[in-house]
């Protein structure tokens, strides 16, 4: 397989884009007007303690106050992490025990403020390497679940089990150091070490509010957490990024150093590799498929749906078989753009409905096939009765949409508007309700061209009528600015 990755960079903007033979996979964007805070730790106060909710409100000086829920919260003489790395479930006190409002507290945000909600944070800190993650307040060893050959993770155990000898403190080995010598990780583990004593000592003197430590930018974040033996070539199109990069690899990855490039062409390297015709595609609700058919990719508050249809595609034989087909692909495209748009929570695929058991099988483990390569925690459950997946993808970030686009002006974030006619009768309406409230002799209605056109074409009758009713002269007046509901009455 090959793989590739681009860093696009421009002075406001970062993007970086994951391309496996030739199609793009994964695609990570940073504004400096609007950096994650994923990753960062704050020394921060709890403004407020919610004993129904066991949670707390902590203010860490971003623009809304964070959330913090009793399970996130480092108790002492518990266990605190198995050895993926994830919370176990012990009993978890009430939060009035744990918190009391003022109290300033230090956390790191494991998850961006996404639409409404604030950042969610945790008191677990971790602090990532190239193949490791350091857990201060946990004394687990433990190797990512991601890593299956048992031969390796036993050799990766022991390997971090004599190095850290007393060390006290907890590590997580990483997809990454598959592979790896004694020695790289080594160096990761005094790097970690040397980093948390300086990290130890800002706690304790930093003031409430103050960011105590910050993940790396993007472009390097990208090197840490991207880079494996199977990337063929990392090009940049900025010579000073390429130097911090080229950096970074020499005393990271020297293994890797000689893969990074500067490409230097006048054409936008995105367009060069087509990932900007990609992204453009990626933002619409239409996904089609090489077979005729394509899928539907909705984006709600509280879930993604995905709609599989199959267009004009036939069959070969029957219709089970043209149904089983198109899902195979319908899997495979499905996967790969909950990858690259980033779509996180819960997740309904809607599979055209199949007859064989077998067929329903073998596209549930195409999916979970497709689904291996996310970097992104994800969970599938079997297919209902009525052709429905439940799935779900951790979410840490905004999606790409809501990272590049906005709510539609027109239409409120609705994703429809109303027709010219509902329009039309809404002025109506409000003509009426304007000349029982004020007196004029005259009325000018500003509304956009269509509207203007169809109450002039077809329904001049009820303009004479509603003028004949009210006894005044109406007047429309196109604005061609005006979007298809909006529209002012205006008394002359």
């Amino acid at each position: 397989m090959s793989e590739e990755i681009l860093i696009n960079v421009t002075p406001r903007e970062t993007r970086v884009a994951l391309v496996e033979n030739g199609m793009l996979q994964e695609l990570h964007v940073e504004r400096s007007s609007r950096r994650g805070y994923v990753g960062n730790v704050y020394k921060g106060k709890v403004s407020r303690v919610m004993p129904g909710m066991q949670a707390a409100f902590v203010e860490v000086g971003l623009d809304r106050a964070a959330f913090l829920h009793a399970s996130d919260i480092v108790r002492p003489h518990s266990p605190l992490l198995n050895e993926n790395g994830e919370s176990t479930p012990s009993p978890t006190p009430p939060i009035t025990e744990l918190l009391r409002e003022g109290q300033e507290i230090v956390v790191q945000v494991v998850k961006d403020p996404i639409g409404s909600k604030g950042a969610r944070l945790t008191t677990h800190l971790s602090i990532p390497s190239r193949y490791l993650v350091l857990l201060p307040y946990s004394k687990v060893l433990g190797v990512s679940v991601r890593i299956e050959d048992d031969t390796e993770r036993m050799r990766l155990k022991e390997i971090l089990a004599e190095s850290i000898g007393e060390d006290p403190l907890g590590y997580i080995v990483r997809t990454n150091a598959e592979g790896q010598s004694r020695e790289a990780l080594a160096e990761d583990i005094d790097y970690l070490n040397k980093l948390w004593t300086s990290l130890r000592g800002r706690m304790g003197d930093a003031r409430v509010g103050t960011r105590i430590y910050e993940d790396l930018p993007l472009a390097l974040r990208a090197l840490r957490d991207l880079m494996r033996p199977t990337i063929e070539k990392v090009r940049v199109d900025s010579r000073e990024t390429l130097e911090r990069a080229q950096e970074f690899t020499r005393q990271f990855m020297p293994e890797l150093a000689d893969r990074l490039e500067h490409y230097p062409g006048e054409r936008p390297i995105f367009d060069l590799y087509g990932v900007e015709d990609e992204i453009q595609r990626a933002l619409k609700k239409e996904v089609p498929l090489k077979s005729g058919g394509h899928l539907v990719v909705d984006q709600t508050e509280a879930m993604t749906t995905i709609d599989v249809n199959t267009g004009s595609f036939l069959g070969a034989r029957n219709l089970e078989d043209t149904v089983y087909r198109t899902n195979l692909e319908a899997a495979q495209s499905a996967a790969r753009h909950l990858r690259l748009r980033n779509l996180g929570g819960i997740i309904i695929i809607d599979f055209i409905d199949m007859v064989d058991e077998e067929h329903k099988r073998q596209v549930i483990r195409q999916l979970e096939k497709s689904l291996a390569r996310d970097h992104a925690k994800t969970t599938v459950y079997d297919m209902s009765p009525l052709g429905l997946v439940e799935m779900t993808r951790k979410r840490t970030t905004e999606s790409l949409e809501r990272q590049l686009c906005e709510p539609c002006a027109a239409c409120s974030g609705r994703g429809s508007i109303k027709t010219a006619e509902t329009v039309t009768y809404e002025i109506f309406r409000e003509i009426t309700r304007a000349v029982r409230q004020f007196d004029a002799e005259k009325l000018l209605v500003l509304a956009a061209p269509q509207v203007v056109s169809r109450i002039l074409d077809e329904d001049s009758a009820a303009v004479a009528e509603l003028e004949e009713f009210i006894g005044k002269t109406i007047r429309f007046q196109p604005e061609e600015h005006y979007a298809q509901e909006q529209y002012d009455v205006v008394l002359l």
